[in-house]
């Protein structure tokens, strides 16, 4: 069920926007869609560097928001710690938004800022010197803690939890290479793990694999079971059948798996199945999609740092599904540090500069 809440005035909407965030964001910009006066969500950015064209911008803001289903209107939000002496920060953005949408047909219903001394909207004749006191804002509900950076670091682990996973990704590679009929390599385990041989058995069935691991305890995970699921990810086949199966379902995965079989022998990929990539499919369950960041999460940080690249890198992707352009950025950031040319890390990085995120944000 939708909760309703009635805003009684511009202090009690400022309260209650970093909690459709999730965080009380930084420097940003955040619009939140209207229909008929009630909210649709909200979208942050980055506040513009100073001396970017701001008509672009707010194109661009306000393009984003015509792509929001059943939005006829909608409410700006600058943060900015700038002081609000001796005029509140934000109001050529404001002009600049409320150009754009008279363009595109949308109704602005407000555009306010809170500054690092005050507050206030870009509409209020009697808005005092310097603006509105910020307590008057917390008097409606105390502050939520973190921005939007918060929540992106990966889980602390032990040293030894990543000393286990990298001792298990050998046994792994020596298991898979026994089942495979390879010939040992130097460095290879004399004697192979059956839990390794245990885990490469399970590679013959990956849709489960993947199905299976959702319902883990990703803060628990045992070395094996962080090792398999890194060596997948570092694998761009095999991680791209990971992402359209947690994007959809089971039976996703299997189509995914024989779509990358048959385009391996030469045949064409499915144009369906590309698109989740490009967040242009049916939308996912959010759920499905936060049990597989978890996951990928904690695998990351336990995978040593020369073999963590694909599991950040589907970290950044899962992130950006969700609508978390900042988190994915910054993981995928992270992976091209460790692979300076890793395709699904550039491919985020694109999206995020780019302001393109998934279709199914759009639609409720």
């Amino acid at each position: 069920m939708s909760t309703i809440v009635t805003v009684a005035d511009s202090a009690h909407f400022l309260a209650l926007v970093p909690r459709l965030l999730g965080f009380t964001p930084t420097e940003s910009l955040v619009v939140v869609p209207m229909h008929r006066g009630r909210s649709l969500g909200a979208l942050r950015i980055d506040l513009p560097p100073t001396g970017t064209p701001l008509d672009a911008v707010a194109s661009t803001v306000v393009g984003m928001l015509c792509r929001v289903s059943g939005a006829d209107g909608f409410t700006a939000v600058v943060y900015t710690a700038a002081s609000a002496h001796p005029d509140l920060p934000g109001a050529d953005l404001a002009e600049a938004l409320e150009r754009s949408a008279g363009a595109c047909g949308l109704g602005v219903v407000d555009v306010l800022t809170v500054a690092g001394t005050g507050w206030g909207s870009h509409y209020d004749d009697r808005l005092p010197d310097g603006g509105r006191p910020l307590v008057a804002l917390e008097r409606h509900l105390p502050p939520v803690d973190g921005d939007q950076h918060g929540g992106a670091t990966l889980p602390a682990v032990e040293p030894a939890a990543v000393t286990g996973v990298g001792a298990a990704l050998l046994s792994l590679e020596a298991a898979l290479a026994v089942l495979c009929g390879i010939p040992a390599v130097d460095g290879s385990p004399d004697r192979i793990d059956p839990a390794a041989l245990e885990a490469g058995c399970a590679l013959d069935d990956l849709p489960g694999l993947y199905e299976d691991c959702l319902t883990w305890d990703a803060a628990t995970l045992d070395p094996m079971r962080a090792a398999v699921i890194a060596w997948c990810l570092a694998r761009p086949s095999l991680r791209d059948v990971g992402l359209v199966q947690w994007a959809s379902d089971r039976a996703g995965g299997d189509t995914a798996l024989d779509a990358q079989r048959r385009w391996e022998d030469g045949e064409e990929y499915p144009a369906d199945l590309a698109s989740v990539m490009w967040g242009e499919s049916d939308r996912p369950d959010p759920m499905r999609l936060e049990a597989a960041l978890e996951l990928v999460r904690n695998v990351a940080a336990r995978t040593p740092e020369p073999q963590r690249a694909g599991a950040l890198a589907t970290a950044a992707w899962l992130a950006w599904s969700l609508g978390r352009s900042t988190h994915g950025d910054r993981y995928a950031a992270a992976a091209l540090r460790i692979e300076p040319e890793h395709g699904l890390a550039e491919i985020v990085r694109s999206f995020v500069a780019h302001a393109h995120l998934p279709d199914w944000a759009f639609r409720r």
